[in-house]
């Protein structure tokens, strides 16, 4: 019998990547989590799983051997839409404890474990701090097999969306997935890297279609909009404009922006291309609506066009 590949999740949270490893046939054998409700349902969801608690009381030469080693590390320092920090942000610098337990657990068992490990950030990590932190990420990853590796800065100034690095007995890899495309009804991009550090296929695994688990037609046929009005319950589409912390505007159509428990001052906008009319009389009590038709078209009177909705605000006519 063929032995499954094990997985240890640091930044557990509700335990996406043992769910995914679980689903593929990999076994989930022990999570890094503090927050006590996702640790809740991780622990109904995969009870066999253990739980280690704080990632910077974990010693990687103290807990079991890994095949693969997953971390999301806190993304809060190099978002668009936080305050931008970096790497060395409160937060985002933990991103190093997981690099270390990595590193001991390598130690102890001679470079045997982990073989693989899989990060997860957003894509503000291209530009955080200028370029400079997504390097210091990619140093960081590729020393655990080649120490003091120091990586180029990319041409132009930018990173580019997926490239992959290659050495003798080693390889990383990443690549921005786009979560509308893996079957979730909204616009979430995430950097996901792939570093193998026994061998040179860490792009095959991330790059070939034949290794992801996706329903590639699925994802690009046009599916029915949301409903932007709750009674009407119909399908209605609208565009979504996202500020990206003051920097940029992120525009998307029929798929919403990433929801957000905080806005950080920037909430998501949602435009509606509707017709109504301000003019009618004070016993209507109100605007004349029209859907997908313009109102008639009246001397003297000239009719809105669009509603802008905003979390918190009123409705703006345009």
């Amino acid at each position: 019998m063929e032995n499954k590949l094990t997985l240890g999740s640091l930044f557990d949270g509700s335990g996406g990547f043992p769910l995914g490893g679980f689903l593929n046939g990999i076994t989930p054998v022990w999570a890094s989590e503090i927050e006590p409700f996702p640790i809740r349902v991780t622990s109904k969801r995969i009870p066999a799983m253990k739980h280690y608690g704080n990632i910077c009381d974990i010693n990687g030469a103290d807990i079991e051997p890994m095949d693969i080693i997953t971390f999301g590390s806190p993304c809060t320092d190099m978002s668009v839409a936080g305050r931008r920090a970096g790497l060395d942000g409160k937060q985002s610098v933990l991103f190093y404890e997981a690099i270390r337990i990595t590193k001991e657990m390598r130690c102890k068992t001679n470079g045997a474990y982990p073989r693989f490990i899989v990060w997860e950030n957003v894509p503000g990590a291209f530009s955080s701090n200028k370029g400079e932190d997504f390097r210091a990420v990619l140093e960081a990853v590729i020393g655990i097999a080649r120490p003091e590796t120091e990586v180029p800065a990319p041409e132009k100034g930018r990173w580019p969306y997926a490239d992959c690095y290659v050495g003798d007995g080693w390889s990383v890899a990443y690549r921005t997935v786009d979560a509308q495309y893996f079957g979730v009804p909204q616009r979430r991009r995430r950097i996901y890297l792939v570093a193998d550090f026994r061998s040179e296929r860490a792009a095959e695994i991330l790059f070939e279609r034949e290794s992801l688990s996706r329903d590639f037609k699925a994802g690009i046929d046009p599916r029915q909009g949301a409903s932007p009005d709750a009674p009407a319950s119909s399908g209605a589409s609208g565009i979504a404009l996202n500020d990206q912390g003051g920097s940029s505007i992120g525009y998307s159509h029929d798929t919403a922006a990433t929801l957000r428990a905080e806005s950080h001052g920037h909430p998501p906008c949602v435009l509606q291309s509707s017709g109504f009319c301000t003019e009618h009389s004070a016993k209507s009590r109100g605007v004349g609506y029209e859907e997908e038709k313009s109102p008639t078209i009246r001397a003297g009177v000239v009719p809105g066009t669009v509603i802008s909705f905003e979390p918190g605000a009123s409705s703006r006519v345009g």
